[in-house]
């Protein structure tokens, strides 16, 4: 599937130095305010172009709210499926939808494809968008390494309303951070297991935390729900809520299975492939605790 950029503003700075260093010494000394403009230029088009960005994320996002009832059984399926991981993401959708058709009615199908073609569409000026916001301006190396380690920079508070930081990560081995949403039954699912995971590696240096993806920017009604979700399945695990905007929470944002669990190690960045999937199932769970084992021992090795 198309795996959708983590659309940071550009650094217009780098544009600018560009522009700078191409017309010449003498020309910047002589014609200041020329260059004052072109960058001030520059990043009105990149500001407008991340603003147009935003808002058809959000369409995508209303399209799946509008009918989130029957988009809630296509995602509990996405771990199932076999789709090419460099499909677009309406392929991806109705690859999904394909593999699974009997689990649907009629009047399902005719939405989902209704929907889906919305999608394609939006897709497409998505790509077009993206196109043009990196022909604007490179990040340098330290946006790339941020780019690649989204939870560097992590801040939030948990449902107790204690704030978090990156030392969350520091004072782990290996924290296993688990994406859900409250109205994600194969999510709801796993809680418990996660809930026993959680306390297996305390003593080896690990924590497992979640992440409620309906939660973001402290949303307390939200945050209420997800809370008494938690505690019917008896998980009193640490979970999160991020700023919407956060590089957390644009990787979040990001993600279309659910439940997706991720292994970060102390420096926060991430380690090996996201599992898709609940780990309530036996061989998800043995594969989930192999890795964290491997993490760990990564961890001592360093030390």
């Amino acid at each position: 599937m198309k795996t959708r950029k983590n659309i940071i503003t550009i650094l217009t700075l780098c544009a600018a130095l560009s522009l700078t260093a191409c017309s010449g010494k003498d020309t910047t000394e002589k014609n200041p305010k020329k260059n004052e403009s072109t960058t001030s230029d520059t990043k009105e088009s990149t500001d407008a172009s991340t603003k147009k960005l935003d808002d058809l994320y959000q369409q995508e996002n209303q399209i799946f709210a509008d009918h989130s009832e029957v988009w809630d059984k296509v995602f509990g399926m996405m771990s199932k499926t076999n789709t090419d991981s460099d499909s677009a993401y309406a392929d991806f959708l109705t690859a999904t939808i394909e593999e699974n058709k009997s689990s649907f009615t009629e009047d399902e199908l005719k939405t989902l494809e209704s929907d889906i073609e919305t999608i394609r569409r939006i897709e497409e000026q998505i790509s077009k968008l993206e196109d043009e916001l990196a022909t604007t301006g490179s990040a340098d190396t330290e946006d790339a390494a941020d780019e690649d380690t989204p939870f560097k920079d992590l801040s939030g508070t948990d449902f107790d309303g204690n704030k978090v930081d990156g030392t969350l990560f520091s004072n782990n081995a290996v924290t296993v951070l688990n994406f859900w949403f409250t109205g994600c039954k194969p999510c709801v699912a796993e809680l418990s297991k996660l809930n026993e995971m959680n306390e297996a590696i305390k003593s080896m240096g690990g924590e497992v935390v979640g992440i409620n993806t309906e939660t973001f920017d402290s949303n307390e009604s939200a945050i209420e729900d997800a809370k008494k979700v938690l505690e019917s399945q008896g998980a009193t695990y640490r979970n999160l809520s991020i700023a919407y905007d956060s590089n957390a929470g644009k990787y979040a944002s990001e993600i279309m299975a659910f439940p997706t669990t991720i292994l970060v190690d102390r420096n926060g960045k991430i380690v090996g492939d996201p599992m898709l999937g609940g780990i309530d199932d036996p061989d998800n769970y043995d594969t989930l605790m192999s890795q964290i084992q491997s993490v760990i021992d990564a961890d001592s090795a360093n030390k």
